[in-house]
Parts: C-alpha cells; sequence; structure tokens
C-alpha cells in the first residue's frame, strides 16, 4: 500500500506572536505589526554601543496556563516557544488521545544554536567560581533540553530526537519523521524548528549578513499518514553545497523543483487559485539572499513569492519551519488559497532544500 502524508496541524510562535494566525497576519501585511517591531540586545558590558539588533518574540497576553508546567517554569525561551507551537499544532483532541495513550507521536526537533541564553549563563559561572555552578541551569545546556521539555508537557513516550545543523535542517528533520511514520514507529509526529536569541548570536549574524535582523520563534508541522490535511507533497534535496557554492546549489534545487511542476499539474485541486506560492529563505540581506533570488529569477517561478524573514527578522533554526508553517497555512486562505506551495532554504554551510505541500482537498 502506498501511504500518503499529510499535515494534521500547524504551530507557530514568532516576532510576529503567538500562534500561526499571529505569524501570517505579520507576514501578509507586508510590515511588521507593533508585536515585531526592531528592537536591541544590550552587550554583556553594559556598552551601548554594542547593543544589536534583534526583532524578539513578545511576551504573551494572556500568559498560557502550559507555562505553569514544572517542567517550563525555570526553561529556557526555546523551550517555552517549543512547546506552544507543538501544543498548537496538536490541538485539544489528540492532546487528550495522547495522554490516554492511545496515540504514539514522537518528535523530531531542528535546532542550529539550542539554549543559549542558559548555556551562556551557565558557562560564565564555571568561569567565575565551577564550585558554585548552578545544576539547576546545566540540564538546559544540552541541545535536547527543548525535545524533551516538550515531551514531558505533551506526555509523550513516543521516539524523540534533536538533529542539528544550519537554517536549511528542518526538511531533512522532515524527512526523519517521515521514515518513523512508514516504519509503524509513530501514529503521528511533530517535527519543530525553534531557536532563541541572545547577544552573542546578533554578533556572529552580524558578521555573517549585516543587513539583516535576528529573530527567534518556533514552528511545528504534525504530521501522520492517510490524513484528511495537506499533502506532504515533496521533499527536495539536500543538496550539498561544498562544492557547488551557495549559487549553485540554489538553482539545483529550483531545477528539481520546476522539473516537479508539469508532471503535478493534473493533481492540482484548485485550478482557480493563485499559482504555487514560493516561500523563500531571503532576510534582508543583499549577499545572501542573492542564491535564493538568482534561482527564483531564472526558474521564472510561475507563482507568488513570500520573503516571510525580511519581515519577522532571521530566526536562524526556526526560519525555515515558520517557512512551512506559512506554506501550509497558505492553502488555507479563504477564497484566495493557494493548490500548492515551497518554502525553501540555502543553509549557511551545509545543504539547501525545500519541502512542497499541496491542498488535500
Amino acid at each position: 500500500m502506498t501511504h500518503r502524508i499529510t499535515i494534521a496541524g500547524i504551530g507557530a510562535v514568532s516576532s510576529g506572536g503567538w500562534g500561526v494566525e499571529a505569524l501570517w497576519w505579520a507576514v501578509t501585511r507586508g510590515l511588521p505589526p507593533t508585536l515585531a517591531e526592531t528592537g536591541t540586545l544590550p552587550h554583556p558590558s553594559g556598552d551601548p554601543a554594542l547593543a544589536r539588533a534583534v526583532r524578539r518574540v513578545p511576551k504573551p497576553d494572556p500568559r498560557p496556563a502550559f507555562l505553569a508546567h514544572p517542567r517550563l517554569r525555570r526553561a529556557s525561551p526555546i523551550s517555552h516557544f517549543a512547546a506552544a507551537a507543538a501544543l498548537e499544532a496538536i490541538g485539544p483532541e489528540r492532546l487528550e488521545a495522547i495522554w490516554s495513550g492511545g496515540l504514539r507521536t514522537g518528535i523530531v526537533c531542528s535546532l542550529l544554536n539550542g539554549s543559549v541564553n542558559y548555556s551562556a549563563r551557565f558557562h560564565a559561572e564555571v568561569l567565575k567560581d565551577p564550585a558554585t555552578a548552578s545544576p539547576l541551569l546545566f540540564p538546559e545546556t544540552v541541545f535536547n533540553a527543548p525535545a524533551s521539555h516538550v515531551a514531558a508537557v505533551l506526555g509523550i513516550t513516543a521516539p524523540i530526537t534533536t538533529v542539528l545543523g544550519d537554517t536549511a535542517q528542518f526538511f531533512p528533520a522532515v524527512e526523519t519523521a517521515v521514515q518513523w511514520l512508514l516504519d509503524g514507529l509513530v501514529d503521528t509526529c511533530l517535527v519543530i524548528g525553534a531557536e532563541e536569541a541572545d547577544w552573542l548570536t546578533a554578533e556572529a549574524l552580524a558578521l555573517l549578513a549585516p543587513r539583516a535582523v535576528l529573530s527567534e520563534g518556533a514552528g511545528a508541522l504534525l504530521l501522520e499518514k492517510n490524513g484528511p490535511g495537506p499533502l506532504l507533497a515533496a521533499i527536495y534535496g539536500p543538496h550539498p553545497i561544498q562544492q557547488s557554492g551557495r549559487k549553485g546549489a540554489a538553482t539545483a534545487l529550483f531545477a528539481d523543483i520546476a522539473a516537479a511542476w508539469p508532471a503535478a499539474q493534473g493533481q492540482e485541486p484548485l485550478p482557480e487559485a493563485p499559482g504555487p506560492l514560493l516561500v523563500t529563505d531571503c532576510c534582508g540581506d543583499p549577499k545572501t539572499d542573492a542564491p535564493t533570488k538568482s534561482a527564483a529569477t531564472a526558474s521564472s517561478w510561475p507563482g507568488l513569492i513570500m520573503h516571510p524573514r525580511t519581515v519577522l527578522g532571521e530566526a536562524l533554526g526556526a526560519s525555515a519551519a515558520l517557512q512551512s508553517v506559512l506554506a501550509v497555512r497558505s492553502l488555507a486562505d479563504g477564497g484566495s488559497s493557494h493548490a500548492a506551495a515551497v518554502a525553501v532554504a540555502v543553509g549557511g554551510n551545509m545543504q539547501a532544500a525545500a519541502l512542497e505541500v499541496r491542498s488535500g482537498a
């Protein structure tokens, strides 16, 4: 039997606010709302000249009840973001099924930096006096902390894992979840991309992409087999970029996507809808954005193009996840629904990859 992998739910936390609709509002309006205004991250020394730009996730109002969970009271922001996105993607009915043991749900968490704030605090304490370094901070420094917290909050006992990579790593993480589903290890699987901002990360981003603004947040997809939701049509790549360079990898990636469209046209259930939506990884820095823009131009993309990172900021490991959430959300935008959407990212040093979703109607 050939199984269809479908998307049962989506969740998001971004500089636009908490929830998918806040994310969609911020990006489709083209300008950051008040909640996504650019602020600054102070340098640890307090020198104002060394402050760095950032678009933070706003404080939730009202504060969600799940943040009072014992595992999250002292957890780092990245775990709060990941848990919120996961809970939204799962929804209350499936959450009850997980708690009752009737739904085996796995977690694949994709990260670039992880819990950088608590890691910095812990290592500062170690350098000051190793004997007094807080044992409460140490568990938050490991990369698997967000996935572990999410599993505890949701009551998940199925397989969980954390994968590390660049800003395109979310797409291989989705592939891992798909394989778990096909192998029968889980009934549903959460794929989460999350990130939190700190000054050191902002400083590094300023060296690599001076025109970009650092951000943070989390995006989540809930995958299942043969469900009624949007279809996970394809994952393109990852294309290695060590030999071809960023531009070559992006061009090869778009060539793969373009080749798939003619064979898929007959599958589009909404022929009157706008053309396929492209959700890019452009962040507002000309040098960083050049590979994606040149490849999209060369492919003569037949539909609309969205650049969410130019609005939300560069959320690193969370950005591709948020792009994927936007791609899925675009399939259900009232009368202007797209029949298909592609989220694409050219990673900083490892890979270029993309994800295609299609209407499940």
